[in-house]
């Protein structure tokens, strides 16, 4: 491990933790006007599964220095909090795991023998992009590793590579079309991929509806439906985390894991959000929970 990795996997973690819990406050009824207004409704946030699942990743990094396909599904089944709000087909698998299941077949159960293309393998994967900062090419590999263990279909795959390729290069502060062009260089053929190709066509659109018409906004929690917004959106603001946010939230949709991939860390904007799992925050290899 070295520290500067760890160093961007936490600092990655902690801004989609701000992401996932500012966004998850526009689904509170009472918070409405705030999203309207774009302004901030009164905390805490607290995160939701999205930021449950980017720790375990953590700290399978930190453990590790790669994804360890067991270590990582004995750390998302212990640490798997019910009430974070995790969909029915991971929340069995973890639970199933936890009970002695083997997360090779439990994975592909979905989709006739494919496993789940949803989008909770891309939802959580920055902090692994950030660790492999400058090598996209690893960031890929590491990724779909760590897909296969809850997402193993191909669009699953697709979508966390994407992400954490992104997060790879962000760092760098490219340019948007060359951004998504390497972006795209990294992803395999399918839904995903055609749907990044889209969102390269729409960069000099500055509509986040009209975008989301085109390009998904999450609501369906598929991965094709919800990566290409997040990249036409962190393309369009890198650098810029709070117009990145407020850019995504108002595409609407499954605003939780859009803004947790897209992120957003001013330091207010942290104080008011739930601080990471105790589990997380101890040093590598020594706390509760840590895979060994």
């Amino acid at each position: 491990m070295t520290t500067h990795a760890a160093e961007r996997a936490r600092a990655s973690l902690r801004s989609l933790s701000v992401g996932d819990a500012l966004g998850s406050q526009f689904f509170v009824p009472a918070n409405r006007p705030a999203y309207e207004a774009q302004t901030l409704p009164p905390g805490p946030w607290q995160w939701t599964d999205d930021t449950e699942m980017a720790a375990s990743i953590y700290v399978v990094l930190s453990t590790h220095g790669t994804i360890d396909q067991d270590a990582l599904a004995s750390s998302f089944a212990e640490h798997h909090d019910f009430d974070r709000g995790y969909g029915p087909s991971t929340g069995r698998l973890l639970r199933l795991v936890r009970e002695g299941g083997d997360w090779r077949v439990l994975a592909k159960e979905p989709f006739d023998g494919l496993g789940s293309w949803g989008n909770g393998a891309a939802m959580r994967v920055a902090p692994l992009g950030a660790w492999f900062a400058g090598d996209p090419a690893e960031a890929a590999r590491q990724a779909a590793l760590s897909a296969e263990v809850t997402h193993p279909h191909p669009e699953g795959i697709a979508g966390a590579v994407a992400i954490a390729v992104a997060a790879s290069l962000a760092p760098a502060a490219p340019r948007p079309g060359p951004f998504l062009d390497e972006i795209l260089r990294h992803v395999p053929p399918g839904t995903v991929r055609e749907g990044i190709a889209e969102a390269r066509g729409l960069l000099p659109l500055g509509d986040p509806a009209t975008a989301a018409a085109v390009l998904g906004n999450g609501r369906d929690v598929a991965a094709h439906d919800t990566v290409p917004l997040t990249l036409w959106a962190a393309a369009r603001h890198l650098g810029a985390p709070e117009a990145a946010f407020w850019t995504t939230a108002a595409a609407g949709g499954d605003i939780d894991t859009t803004c947790a991939i897209v992120g957003g860390a001013p330091a207010a904007w942290l104080a008011e959000t739930e601080p990471l799992p105790p589990w997380a925050t101890t040093p590598a290899g020594t706390g509760p929970g840590t895979p060994r």
